[in-house]
């Protein structure tokens, strides 16, 4: 395996990149494929009781006279669940009650036992899950729920790990289209999830079963190349060469010696540091757009535009594909203009702000494009699409304020953003009893908001700057702590692989 891969010159930090990228999608599939699933797993719940004059009281679209997606659900499923709008906001929140209380420990155990097994054990639980998930629902919702609670422990950890990792792998010039590659793993995930997920229930004998059963086999095989194929740090990897080990060992990001010489987590300066609030805050934000949409669009599309199966699973999974490929031409785009000389907290700035202000543009239009199907499914992609910003900005923030506690800021970044994951299905759940385009408009005006406020705040307070107290052991002796810079001398050459040529290490 060592000459294979030595023999393909596939520089190892890539191979960890594709990798920690299929880890994200599958994550995310597992996480949002019960989003789809659901609205075919539930009796449909119409409204054929109100007259022409109630209908336009609500607000609501009018119904095609055959509902496709509903009678794709008579022949294709075996089972379906009476449970109310408020049940299934429950049940779709409840993945987000476990994933916020794995993220500190995830990262705390990433940071001193290494993101690779953490990460393993985490994505094995939740593949589990996502296994057993059929024959769960079928012994009542609160039993649901608690497997879905479980998925969320198990995916709690996958962000700080996997940060852990990039702070040992990615040097500062590449990090940004690292840090997009791999997460931009989350679009895919959600394309895979909607577009897969809905041609499964329309095409195959079964229906909404065999969307957990496929997505979850996917996982146990990706379990199996992780375990084969990525290491924690580049010192103990088997197959990498020399050249590359010595690249990351003069240009990585210049963090204390991991684990064994890693001094405690400097708690008081993280939980006073004004920048590492503004970011939270910021993700607080950007959580309450993604998760309003990714957890609830299905339900809109089906409920209001009375789009069929298969069409709700393409037209939602259309705004992720979007997502994915704005993220990765901002990745770029992020590294050329730190490589310009300009500030990097500006850079991040300016992408934070593209990711929420879009997102709110688009969800607005969407909204008060009415009925017209074509209109709402575009304004929904444009807007979206232009979220992407956030993953070489917003996901790799932490990452800049404090390369030695990546693992710790990113848990506390995701897991208190992760919070509007718990509310904000229940939300819809509460505020959208009918299923009107009222109802679901004031859900998307709350999600406007919160989206622009908390950008406020992080064009306030933000930063992007190395942190004190990364090196605490300096803070605390009163010495000027270690940072290295955060970006390389435009002097610097690299070769075609990626590896540096010809520099001298400093």
């Amino acid at each position: 395996m060592a000459i294979i891969a030595q023999g393909l010159c596939v520089p190892q930090r890539y191979v960890l990149a594709f990798m920690g990228f299929l880890a994200i999608a599958n994550g995310y599939i597992q996480r949002f494929c019960l989003s789809l699933a659901i609205t075919e797993m539930v009796v449909p719940h119409d409204r054929e009781d109100h007259d022409a004059d109630d209908m336009v009281d609500l607000s609501s679209c009018p119904y095609q006279s055959v509902n496709s997606s509903i009678t794709d659900a008579i022949i294709h499923t075996s089972t379906q669940f009476d449970w109310s709008e408020r049940t299934q906001g429950v049940i779709l929140s409840a993945v987000f009650w476990g994933y916020v209380l794995t993220q500190l420990p995830g990262g705390l155990l990433a940071e001193r036992l290494g993101g690779k097994h953490v990460l393993g054990v985490g994505l094995l639980v939740s593949t589990l899950g996502t296994l057993l998930t059929p024959e769960v629902a079928n012994l009542g919702p609160y039993w649901l729920v608690a497997v879905r609670f479980c998925i969320g422990l198990g995916q709690g950890v996958m962000y700080p790990s996997l940060n852990v990792m990039l702070a040992q792998w990615a040097p500062p010039q590449e990090r940004g289209r690292l840090g997009a590659a791999i997460f931009a793993g989350a679009q895919i995930g959600n394309v895979v999830s909607m577009a897969v997920g809905g041609l499964l229930m329309r095409y195959t004998e079964g229906g909404w079963v065999n969307v957990f059963y496929v997505f979850g086999a996917i996982g146990l095989v990706w379990l199996a190349l992780w375990e084969i194929l990525c290491y924690s740090e580049p010192e103990s990897h088997p197959f990498i060469s020399d050249e590359e080990k010595q690249f990351l060992m003069t240009q990585s990001v210049g963090q204390l010696k991991r684990r064994k010489d890693l001094p405690p987590t400097p708690w008081r300066y993280i939980f006073t540091s004004v920048p590492l609030w503004g970011l939270i805050i910021a993700q607080i934000g950007h959580d309450w757009g993604l998760f309003t949409i990714i957890t609830d669009l299905p339900k809109y599309m089906k409920s209001v535009m009375h789009f069929s199966i298969a069409q709700n699973g393409i037209l939602s999974a259309a705004p992720y594909l979007a997502m994915w490929i704005f993220a990765v031409i901002c990745g770029g785009l992020v590294d050329f203009l730190v490589s310009r000389k300009i500030p990097i907290t500006t850079v991040r700035k300016i992408f934070i702000s593209i990711a929420a202000s879009g997102p709110a543009f688009g969800i607005l239009a969407a909204t008060y494009s009415g009925c017209d199907k074509v209109l709402v499914s575009m304004f929904f992609t444009i807007g979206m699409g232009l979220m992407g910003a956030f993953v070489p900005s917003l996901k790799v923030n932490a990452l800049d304020l404090s390369p030695n506690y990546a693992g710790t800021l990113m848990a506390l970044v995701g897991g208190i953003g992760a919070i509007s994951g718990i509310i904000t299905p229940y939300l819809v759940g509460l505020l959208t009893p009918n299923s009107t385009l009222l109802e679901w408009r004031l859900v998307f005006w709350i999600a406007v908001i919160v989206l622009v406020s908390t950008n406020v705040v992080y064009l306030l307070v933000g930063s992007a700057e190395v942190q004190e107290w990364n090196d605490p052991l300096a803070l605390e002796d009163g010495r000027k702590p270690s940072i290295i810079p955060r970006k390389p001398s435009h002097q610097e050459k690299f070769s075609p692989n990626g590896l540096e040529s010809g520099a001298v290490a400093t």
